[in-house]
């Protein structure tokens, strides 16, 4: 990145945060958009987290383990939190927190129904901006609810924008955006612009809270934060850790104050603590009830503001929230600047975030380009969210709480008692997935290390503590089952995050590979059950894609050999080999652990063949059942499964390979005295400037062609916009495999799933995904780059036109990267049909990041929100458009 004076400011202000003198990264977007319906929440007997927690529980229900809101931020031990509440005047309740359907109530599983976007962030979160779309109608609760739970499967969601709420442009448009002042002083702007025809009002309460650690019968931990009014337009807060925090707005608004307790008469009909609970504020504002506290004081306040703006017009509040005395401090709390300062606060930083971004982008992108790049990271970074769960005190209780059922100490994460969570985690989804994903935030960390790569190997390291990680090595998966096996890209990812950084932290790389070292270990002991060194791993993040649930107890006796668990070991292998010989460089010691997974990787690629998951035939990969009496049934499902064997390559150089002598003796000995496995690390050739190279891959190239040409037939994988999940030729030809008296079939589905196989969004039948195509146009470019113009391929199948390897890497990009961009006809795949989105001034260059997207058009499905891997866009902008 070039730096610029400009760019300078937020560097160093990364630098301060990276070296501990500034804690610039202290507080940030890390409120999570919902904390009900979750694991963490869930003290139900069978394990039902949607209906123990309800939507309709939370604006009245403390939550145990951490808080939500709209647009809010939080410290990074969310000690304080900070949201926006709305209120149009004709709904039932405030908009405190988005709504959605829960994993039973939507035809296609958790979905939310509100539109909102991420369009702003620094890497140290100096400037944010968040969007909302606020209807000035009712909002349609209870129609999404009914309407949803009488679709089907193949029918699409109902979603807010088809109730008509946005008609005539009755909306309000609301952007919240912060500029950091110094670490603990926060300038808050809150802009409403009325787009009806009519001039409407608006009630808008910025809210301030404690996070409710007080009430679980704790030892140590039963000191009641206060927050008070101070006057008209102020609240301050007293915190025994935290010190004086205030909150001070412009104009007049009304200070409301209630407790951050739950409401048991509302909740279960029994007699409360307090008066003035949780949904005090909701209560007081929206029905006129004396449920605020009129002394002024309490543990959650609002600064109430009633704002009438006329038709096609805007208004703004100016905030500041600002930690101004540490604790015990006697003095008065200060007044906060709300003028000349807070103005210049606002442009410095809006200066800064611009002249960063435009270092940035690369000269080759277009504007549209720049704006998606922009977009995805600062999505990606709004995606930091505080995640609080110590599993053993969640499977035992709190002693101020009733004991949890005695069956779940022996049900979901019960085996996880180790795992103390309590860090700022990039997330997949805010709302959707609001909790850590182990393969999701390996790809995160690759595209966050292109803004915070300190911040991207923090994370990285984060789940191979002992906290996180299993004494017996395995990688926690997610919350709703730590135990689920996730594909193993977390050496993959290091690896990038290291290169992107600039190839120096070679401590990083260690600590990461000592960890790493006895994760592989765990994939070896426990996900290798016959010891033929082919692999089984369960659904492996691909959910549907196959006959049956690969991570359910199989329809037949037998193991399932799987071809995806297979390639994500060889590449693993391939990675700590690559690990290792960096390392060795230094320390001599590591090419004893090079020699070791050299081997290791040629085993597994070997017996690939050896137990017959590639078809000579197809020139394919596939799943394999191998029953009791040793015969196998291959399961020629043609999907992603078969193709990501690909993403286990590389190349060793003879300059790299002669700098270790015995890692060379090895080489030759193991080459001459085992030459069956030269299929796989047999491929040598020399490079453009006369060095050797050797090809490490699970296929040899003409198995490579054969492969490519199955991948690039647009009939096939290739579509205009990536590479799809699932052939197309299943559409008119299912997959159908009779086993145990029954037919499992799987047939090409672009869109969401019509197969509750898996449960909730399941829906890798097709459609295209970020992470797979990513991982695939990275395997093209080290073919690419070992072949060179040596290697020709047909591109597209059928076409005629032969191209090398990197510059079809560049297509396959340009093809995701337009799933964003607006096309000649100046529309977003993204947005398919929705006139709305695709043509309105207000919303068609507001972009989202959805989970997935259509096999054939691109519209984007699954979790809206999902900026976790898709942000995966930016590091193609960065990488195709690069100088």
């Amino acid at each position: 990145m070039e730096v610029t004076p400009e760019v300078l400011a937020e560097q160093a202000r990364l630098a301060e945060a990276d070296s501990g003198v500034r804690p610039w990264r202290s507080w940030g977007p890390y409120l999570s958009e919902r904390a009900w319906g979750t694991v963490r929440e869930d003290y139900s007997e069978h394990g039902t987290a949607w209906d123990y927690f309800p939507h309709d529980h939370a604006r009245s229900r403390t939550y145990r383990w951490n808080e939500d809101g709209m647009g809010g931020i939080c410290d990074d031990r969310q000690t304080f939190c900070f949201a926006l509440g709305l209120w149009n005047g004709v709904d039932p309740i405030l908009k405190e927190r988005m709504f959605g359907l829960g994993g039973d109530g939507g035809n296609h599983g958790e979905d939310v129904k509100e539109y909102w976007w991420y369009e702003e962030s620094t890497p140290t979160h100096s400037l944010l901006r968040w969007r909302y779309h606020y209807p000035q109608a009712a909002f349609p609760y209870d129609r999404l609810v009914a309407v949803n739970a009488l679709r089907r499967r193949d029918e699409p969601e109902y979603e807010l924008v088809d109730t008509g709420v946005f008609a005539d442009d009755r909306f309000w448009a609301v952007t919240v955006e912060y500029a950091k002042a110094s670490p603990t002083d926060m300038c808050v702007r809150v802009t409403v612009a009325n787009r009806g025809p009519e001039a409407a009002t608006l009630h808008v309460l910025p809210t301030l809270w404690f996070r409710n650690t007080w009430s679980w019968g704790l030892p140590g931990r039963s000191d009641v934060p206060v927050l008070a009014a101070d006057g008209t337009n102020r609240l301050v807060g007293k915190h025994w850790v935290m010190g004086e925090l205030v909150l001070e707005g412009d104009g007049e608004p009304e200070p409301l104050l209630c407790d951050n307790e739950s409401n048991a008469q509302r909740l279960w009909g029994l007699a409360g603590g307090t008066a003035y609970p949780k949904d005090g504020i909701n209560d007081h504002v929206t029905q006129g009830a004396a449920t605020v506290n009129p002394a002024g004081t309490g543990t959650k306040g609002s600064l109430h503001y009633v704002l009438d703006v006329p038709a096609r017009s805007s208004a703004t509040i100016k905030l500041r929230l600002s930690s101004t005395a540490v604790p015990g401090a006697p003095a008065a709390a200060p007044s906060l600047d709300l003028g000349a300062d807070h103005d210049a606060v606002f442009a410095a930083r809006r200066a800064e975030a611009d002249e960063f971004y435009a270092a940035l982008t690369p000269a080759g992108a277009s504007a549209d380009e720049g704006a998606v790049l922009r977009a995805a990271i600062a999505g990606l970074l709004w995606g930091k969210q505080f995640y609080h769960f110590d599993v053993r005190q969640w499977l035992d209780g709190d002693p101020g709480s009733p004991a949890p059922p005695t069956g779940r100490r022996h049900g979901r994460n019960s085996a996880w008692r180790h795992m103390t969570n309590f860090d700022v985690i990039s997330m997949p989804d805010p709302w959707e997935y609001p909790w850590f994903a182990a393969w999701d935030l390996a790809f995160h960390c690759v595209t966050l290390a292109r803004v915070d790569p300190a911040f991207a190997k923090q994370q990285l390291l984060l789940l191979l503590r002992e906290w996180y990680m299993h004494p017996n090595g395995q990688i926690p998966a997610y919350e709703w089952a730590f135990g689920d096996v996730n594909p193993p890209v977390h050496a993959w990812a290091a690896l990038r995050v290291f290169e992107i950084d600039g190839g120096r932290d070679v401590d990083f790389l260690a600590r990461a590979m000592h960890k790493l070292l006895l994760n592989f270990t765990w994939w070896v002991n426990r996900k290798d059950v016959t010891g033929n060194n082919v692999f089984e791993g369960g659904f492996l993040g691909l959910d549907n894609v196959g006959p049956f649930d690969r991570s359910a107890a199989l329809p037949v006796a037998g193991v399932l050999e799987q071809s995806d668990g297979t390639g994500w070991m060889a590449m693993y292998a391939l990675n700590l080999l690559d690990m290792a010989l960096t390392l060795a460089v230094k320390e001599p010691a590591y090419e004893d652990i090079a020699t070791k997974f050299f081997e290791h990787f040629a085993y597994i690629a070997s017996a690939a063949y050896e137990q017959g998951l590639w078809d000579p035939d197809d020139a394919f990969f596939y799943d394999v059942l191998r029953l009791p009496d040793g015969s196998r049934v291959p399961l020629k499902v043609r999907s992603v499964v078969g193709l990501l064997p690909l993403a286990a390559t590389a190349s060793m150089s003879a300059m790299m390979i002669n700098r270790l002598p015995e890692l060379t003796l090895r080489l030759r000995w193991f080459l001459h005295n085992r030459p069956e496995y030269g299929l796989v690390v047999g491929t040598r050739r020399r490079s453009g400037d006369g060095r050797q190279q050797r090809l490490l891959a699970m296929v040899a190239p003409d198995q490579l062609v054969r492969m490519l040409a199955r991948m690039f037939d647009e009939s096939e994988f290739l579509s205009p916009y990536g590479l799809r999940t699932l052939s197309r030729q299943h559409l008119d030809k299912p997959f159908t495999v009779s086993l145990g008296g029954q037919e499992f079939t799987v047939g090409y589905e672009p869109a969401e799933s019509t197969s509750g196989l898996f449960g909730g969004n399941s829906n890798w039948r097709g459609p295209i995904w970020l992470p797979t195509n990513f991982l695939l146009i990275g395997a093209l470019r080290e073919f690419g780059s070992f072949f060179g113009s040596d290697l020709l391929v047909e591109y597209p199948t059928g076409s005629g036109s032969k191209l090398p390897l990197h510059e079809i890497a560049d297509d396959l990009s340009r093809r995701v990267i337009g799933l964003f961009t607006r096309d000649r006809n100046g529309r977003r795949a993204i947005y398919g049909a929705c006139e709305l989105f695709q043509t309105h001034p207000d919303w068609r260059d507001l972009i989202s990041f959805p989970e997935y997207f259509h096999g054939d058009n691109g519209a984007g499905l699954g979790a809206w929100h999902q900026t976790g891997w898709t942000a995966l866009v930016a590091d193609l902008i960065l990488t195709v458009r690069r100088p």
